[in-house]
């Protein structure tokens, strides 16, 4: 199977919450690739964000791999990770799943204690009561990339990717069932 994919290197995209990781670990599984979450290369313990230039060196030695499958938005490393990558999957899913599902993981998070990476755990605090709210982010963000990713894709700067645009849970789910 692993011959198969051979080279293949998704990226995944979409807002805060909007499933992510959750997608890229899914792929991941299923066409046997290595699964690297962005967040993981960018947050070091206490939600401490690592030097920009220690962030970028992580990235790029990272998408050298000759297979991956990615979750992430930073900005700052999009032109090495999506220059790399062959396909994108944009999860472009209408703000009220994206604001349900966020809510419900963070939540859940705050709850359990689950560990994320770098040994970080959100909590009720940072998630309902501080500037750096997941929620807030989400907010923020939504609109942005709502906006930003379609004036992307029709650029012409990265031609050369795949895009797969899901627009709904279920379009998401039908995806995984093809593969």
């Amino acid at each position: 199977m692993l011959e198969r994919y051979h080279n293949i290197r998704i990226i995944v995209v979409g807002t805060s919450c909007s499933g992510k990781t959750t997608l890229a670990r899914k792929l991941s599984a299923r066409l046997e690739l290595p699964h690297i979450e962005m967040d993981a290369l960018y947050w070091d313990c206490n939600w401490t964000e690592r030097p920009e230039s220690e962030f970028i060196e992580l990235v790029e030695n990272t998408v050298m791999q000759k297979s991956w499958v990615m979750d992430g938005n930073y900005r700052i490393v999009r032109d090495i990770v999506w220059g790399r990558a062959n396909i994108l999957i944009w999860l472009n899913y209408p703000f009220l799943t994206i604001l349900y599902q966020a809510l419900m993981r963070t939540i859940s998070r705050a709850i359990t204690k689950e560990e994320l990476f770098s040994g970080n755990r959100e909590s009720f605090v940072m998630s309902f009561c501080s500037k750096e709210s997941i929620l807030l982010w989400v907010l923020k963000s939504y609109p942005r990339r709502k906006r930003e990713y379609p004036m992307l894709f029709k650029s012409g700067k990265y031609s050369h990717l795949r895009i797969i645009e899901l627009k709904t849970r279920r379009q998401t789910d039908d995806f995984l069932q093809a593969i």
